[in-house]
């Protein structure tokens, strides 16, 4: 086994030998099998520890005069390179399979592997794969809402989650001290008392703020939709989770009225759930939005009866309808935070909407515990494969 030496003499037909010993050992250490595996054999050499790469660059380039320092680390540089990248082809690139008779046996080695027997083993046969995931249940819903509004011509805007006071609270009307801010539960990052109120960080609690961002980025018009994660200091149970999922989405251009919004999420909608879906609208409240409204659509389990047969339908609570969705027309009030881009609320309207992708999933996937979503349990991931 190759031990670093002591490096006395750093001419440079020294410094030649000493290299090429060392290359010449690694090379004699990477043919023979890696009977102890290949992590140790790449910890052996690549180690950060006590790697002999490691020992060469503090017994070496470290304890060498300055006027040897740059070809010392030239060559050590070079070497580095060279052993990890064919340590690297020894984990990705098996050793050639050998066949060898013993006795009556027959016996299959490849790299540190050793299968024997009496039974024919077919070497050529493909081994076997690791099979392919799938998407998790919240990503495919996710990633179905926003074909819908890709198709109707969308874009996707994304934003950072941890957001500033101003972003997610200020710029969408939520001035201090509103009480509509109690509702959002928020959780803010510690040690942000010294800052101003507006440049607090905090956990966004709605992809809400992407909205803003977005609007001082581009000039009317403007149409996005909104993919993400958001937080709230939610209780955990079978309905709430600290962390879940959002799509919202924005329209903004001249002549938007509230019957556009109406039929962009009844579009949307059927094209979610099916065509024989309706929607109704009814009179709700969101600071950034007025007038505002919730939707519902008839329950798509029973197709708006409450019942299935004789049994009451769970999913709508046999009510006929499932509340899914908030929206309304974007606030004037939203538009004069970024009047300077272009957003004149004399000139122009628009419409925005936003709904909660994990509970979408659980109807759709009939998903009883929100934390089923979160705990990565195979058992449970595998039947959406």
């Amino acid at each position: 086994m190759y031990t670093v030496p002591k490096l006395d003499d750093y001419s440079a037909a020294s410094l030649e030998k000493a290299f090429a010993e060392l290359r010449a050992a690694f090379d004699s250490e990477a043919q023979a099998p890696l009977d102890a595996g290949w992590k140790a054999f790449r910890d052996r050499w690549l180690g950060r520890t006590n790697g002999i790469l490691t020992q060469v660059n503090d017994q070496w380039l470290k304890a060498a005069p300055a006027e040897a320092k740059r070809e010392v680390g030239r060559r050590l540089n070079e070497l580095k390179d060279e052993i990890g990248r064919r340590v690297n082809e020894l984990q990705v690139e098996p050793r050639d399979v050998v066949v060898t008779p013993i006795g009556s046996e027959l016996r299959v080695s490849s790299g540190n592997v050793s299968v024997s027997g009496t039974h024919h083993l077919d070497v050529t046969l493909p081994g076997i794969r690791r099979p392919l995931g799938a998407e998790h249940p919240v990503l495919r819903t996710m990633n179905e809402i926003v074909a819908v509004f890709r198709a109707l011509g969308y874009s996707i805007g994304e934003g950072p989650e941890i957001e500033t006071d101003y972003y997610n609270f200020e710029a969408l009307n939520f001035p201090p001290n509103h009480p509509a801010r109690d509702s959002q539960d928020t959780l803010f990052v510690a040690g942000q008392e010294s800052k101003p109120l507006r440049e607090r960080l905090l956990l966004r609690t709605h992809t809400s703020p992407v909205q803003i961002r977005a609007m001082e980025k581009q000039p009317p018009p403007v149409r996005i939709v909104i993919p993400g994660k958001v937080y709230r200091h939610d209780t955990p149970d079978a309905s709430h989770s600290p962390l879940f999922h959002q799509v919202e989405g924005l329209a903004v251009d001249t002549g938007i009225t509230f019957s556009d919004l109406k039929g962009t999420l009844d579009h949307a909608m059927k094209a979610l759930f099916g065509s024989s879906v309706k929607t109704r609208f009814f009179p709700s409240f969101f600071p950034f939005t007025e007038p505002s409204a919730d939707v519902a659509i008839t329950c798509f389990k029973c197709n708006g009866k409450g019942r299935t047969g004789e049994t009451p339908c769970r999913m709508c609570k046999m009510s006929g309808w499932i509340e899914l969705l908030g929206s309304g027309m974007v606030d004037p009030a939203v538009f004069g935070f970024v009047k300077a881009n272009g957003y004149d609320p004399e000139k122009i309207s628009g419409f925005a909407f936003g709904m909660g992708v994990d509970r979408i999933a659980m109807m759709k996937y009939e998903i009883d515990d929100i934390s089923l979503l979160f705990q990565g349990d195979v058992r449970f991931l595998e039947q959406f494969a």
